[in-house]
């Protein structure tokens, strides 16, 4: 599964690919909570285990990809 977070005032969105067992409604519930307010960091772990922080403030977007989404290289759809 992929995330792409957009941070208020970057051109630039952090862009992370999650491990496969990544559990979608847990990580629906921890970004809600960051939005909410509730929580003051988003963090986010990929696939390869680095650890991603985000202020909750300065989260403009949240996008999560498909539970299957497959990564595309060149030009076709």
């Amino acid at each position: 599964m992929d995330i792409r977070i957009g941070v208020i005032q970057t051109a630039k969105e952090i862009a992370l690919e999650l491990a496969p067992e990544a559990d979608r409604a847990d990580l629906k519930t921890r970004i809600e909570a960051a939005l909410a307010g509730s929580a003051p960091v988003l963090w986010v772990t990929d696939r390869n285990g680095r650890e991603v922080g985000v202020p909750a403030e300065r989260i403009a977007y949240v996008e999560l990809g498909g539970l299957d989404a497959e990564r595309r290289v060149g030009f076709g759809a």
